[in-house]
């Protein structure tokens, strides 16, 4: 049981690592052991957190746009000049869009589903060589892990038309691809959190004490709660999780 949830040998890519849900989870998988490397839009902020995570172990900022292929591309070739082989990919990067049902714009409807959507998919299907790789090296699964949300399972009263489908499409390509790739070694699953202070989730971040009294657990989620999710996932209690998205959201969900 000592090794059970240990990730010591292990590296992991977390897209969008720089805040929020990703970067929750690289503080998670730094405290058990793993070489981590994240990725955000912005470099200056990438390199910022990476900066600050390296106090809990090794952590490496490559700045990418995984919305595009050549993003995508770009993002691989700089893991591999540190790395040969990948224990971990964890497609978390987003967005989100709101507007009413009459303006809502095709912009945000691309934007969103190219990001949450289109880029697990081909980072995922890029990333494989350097998942085999890890599995052949280590004899252990690699794994997947998606970022989706409670959203993607039932519907809020916002108007994140593209956001909700999008989320809604991670939870059953991460049931395709997991299906596809299981026998090859590489385990696939996702995480749907629900409210947890981020700069996606505003409410969240600035009314959480408000919020609170519509989650059953009475609070909204902390670092350690995700975390813990990803962890659970990304080590050997999670090999036998195929498929499955994991709802990490204080009751939430079944309350609804």
């Amino acid at each position: 049981m000592s090794s059970l949830f240990s990730l010591e040998g292990r590296t992991a890519l977390i897209t969008g690592g720089s805040r929020g849900i990703g970067r929750m989870i690289a503080e998670g998988f730094l405290q058990q052991g793993a070489r981590v490397y994240i990725s955000a839009r912005k470099a200056a902020h990438c390199d910022a957190t990476a900066e600050k995570l390296s106090e809990l172990g090794h952590c490496v900022s490559l700045p990418a746009d995984v919305s595009t292929r050549e993003g995508i591309d770009g993002l691989l070739a700089a893991y591999r000049e540190h790395e040969d082989s990948l224990d971990i990919l964890v497609n978390n990067a987003g967005a989100a869009w709101g507007a009413p049902f009459d303006e809502f714009p095709e912009s945000g409807w691309d934007k969103v589903m190219d990001l949450n959507v289109k880029a697990p998919f081909f980072l995922t299907q890029a990333a494989k060589p350097l998942l085999l790789a890890a599995r052949e090296r280590s004899g252990r699964p690699s794994k997947v892990i998606t970022t989706a949300s409670i959203d993607g399972l039932s519907v809020n009263p916002l108007e994140t038309y593209s956001y909700h489908a999008s989320k809604a499409g991670v939870i059953h390509l991460t049931r395709r691809m997991a299906v596809r790739l299981a026998p090859e070694g590489i385990v696939v699953s996702a995480i749907a959190p629900g409210a947890f202070a981020s700069t996606m989730n505003k409410d969240a971040r600035d009314r959480g004490d408000e919020i609170a009294g519509d989650i059953p657990s009475g609070r909204i989620g902390v670092p350690e709660d995700m975390a813990g999710a990803a962890v659970y996932l990304a080590s050997r209690a999670g090999d036998y999780v195929v498929g499955e998205t994991l709802v990490v959201d204080g009751g939430v969900t079944i309350n609804r």
